[in-house]
């Protein structure tokens, strides 16, 4: 059975324990790198990532954009929301569908 990770800085996932899901509290960019590959390489389906460690990570997730599994979601953290989750599910979906679900096809 697939599990669900969350990454990111403690502050921003310790809550999710809590919710039964998998969390990997992540201080350094290598360290971001080297947890993302062994949550990808393993049992985990859905791996949330704070956005603000996802930009740190950019190179590295879109190594995994074009595989079905782990789906790699980014959620806001602690210092808010910086729009580029929502961008990257809205990219995926018009990719998926092959259309803007919110506009149309602009």
């Amino acid at each position: 059975m697939y599990k669900i990770a969350v990454m990111g800085a403690y502050d921003s996932i310790y809550g999710f324990a809590a919710l039964g899901l998998d969390t990997f509290p992540v201080k350094a960019q290598e360290e971001g790198i080297h947890t993302l590959r062994r949550l990808a390489a393993g049992e985990y389906a859905v791996i949330y990532i704070t956005e603000a460690l996802a930009a740190e990570l950019k190179e590295e997730i879109e190594k995994y954009r074009e595989q079905q599994l782990p789906a790699i979601i980014q959620i806001p953290g602690v210092s808010g929301n910086t729009g580029e989750g929502i961008t990257g599910v809205k990219k995926s979906v018009e990719q998926a569908v092959g259309s803007d679900i919110l506009f149309g096809n602009n």
